[in-house]
């Protein structure tokens, strides 16, 4: 969930409200009266008193978290460390480029990208747009994308897969919706970063999955593991796509646009059948407090976060480690690295093979030369 900024202003009856851009965000905003629009630092002043406060939260609440920590207490500062990177802080894109980065949102609804591309892209190409925010677009050039990369990505450290992210976004808006010949390749990629994934033995599995009574939440938790799911493909699940005649779970339109079918448990097929009766789900198989709408993936990972506070494994878990645990497993059972690529509904074997990297039945059966001393 985003975050609003409150901060102080020089007149003591007033106060600062800055937000990362978000086109939500920015109109909801805007839709306060008394909130005005600070062209000078990309922020909204509004008058300083309980009224704005109770709006603020009203406007926002489910929507973002409001920060105001600056009101309260000023910070001590700290001794900037030497190997710190300074932050680099960004203006808020003016009202042409919101309208510009809508209509490329727009452009990549109409293409079919997913929700979730589609906002990987628009955040790439909104810090893009804003590191340049006195530049016409039209007059950004070749060495414009150099600099951006050199002043903004490796000076602050950013990740590979934003540099990636921003090559994609960049080369897609200016050739598709610009005409312009810009190259992103002169952005030199980085090199892929070989991590291994993170997997849990099958007796941390079966703690994370058992520290939960409420049958919700184990039969969410017990479904991403035993059919190797991704968050998003369990939370898009219909109670239709569960086919307990032929024991499968097809999980429609998943990463890439893809279906695929995986094997359903028999252990999990009951649990679910338990859960159905109890539940009765509308639409979505899981759904939050609303009927007919999907379960926040946000309280999912709550839900797991506070299996592992009960159980005290104190390894970062994510939901994803569930997904990477589960295709360890089948491969070190013996399962043909061929299904599990499948099951996961990977495009390329390559993709599989990293699991090969992390099971220990092979490992475990080499002998140490230490135990021959």
């Amino acid at each position: 969930m985003d975050k609003i900024y409150l901060k102080k202003t020089e007149n003591p009856n007033q106060i600062k409200v800055w937000h990362p851009f978000n086109d939500q965000l920015f109109w909801k905003m805007k839709s306060i009266e008394s909130a005005v629009w600070n062209k000078a630092d990309f922020s909204w002043i509004l008058p300083k008193n309980e009224n704005t406060l109770h709006l603020l939260f009203k406007t926002f609440r489910g929507i973002a978290w409001i920060d105001m920590s600056e009101l309260k207490v000023t910070a001590k500062k700290e001794p900037v460390s030497q190997n710190k990177v300074t932050k680099i802080e960004l203006p808020q894109p003016s009202e042409d480029r919101l309208l510009e980065i809508s209509d490329f949102k727009k452009y990549l609804k109409s293409k079919r990208y997913s929700e979730s591309t589609i906002k990987t892209y628009a955040e790439a190409l909104t810090t893009f747009l804003r590191f340049f925010h006195s530049k016409p677009i039209l007059d950004i050039d070749n060495e414009d994308l150099i600099r951006f990369n050199n002043e903004y990505i490796l000076e602050q450290k950013l990740s590979s897969s934003f540099q990636n992210q921003i090559v994609n976004a960049i080369k897609l808006y200016f050739s598709s919706r610009k005409g312009m010949k810009l190259d992103p390749e002169l952005v030199h990629r980085p090199r892929r970063e070989k991590t291994l994934p993170n997997v849990l033995s099958k007796e941390e599995v079966k703690l994370i999955l058992n520290t939960h009574n409420n049958l919700k939440h184990k039969t969410m938790l017990s479904l991403i593991y035993s059919c190797g799911l991704r968050c998003g493909e369990l939370l898009a699940l219909e109670p239709h796509h569960i086919d307990s005649k032929r024991n499968i779970v097809l999980i429609k339109n998943s990463k890439g646009k893809k279906d695929r079918i995986v094997p359903l448990s028999g252990k999990i097929l009951e649990m679910l059948r338990d859960y159905y009766k109890l539940h009765k789900p509308s639409k979505y198989l899981f759904e939050g407090q609303n009927k007919g709408q999907q379960y926040d993936s946000r309280s999912l990972q709550l839900i797991l976060k506070q299996a592992l506070q009960k159980t005290g494994i104190k390894k970062p878990v994510t939901l994803h480690w569930l997904r990477h645990s589960f295709a360890t497993h089948l491969l070190e059972s013996g399962t043909d690295l061929r299904y599990i690529q499948e099951l996961l509904g990977h495009s390329s074997s390559k993709t599989t093979e990293i699991y090969t990297h992390v099971s220990t039945k092979n490992i475990q059966q080499i002998k140490s030369p230490f135990d021959d001393l």
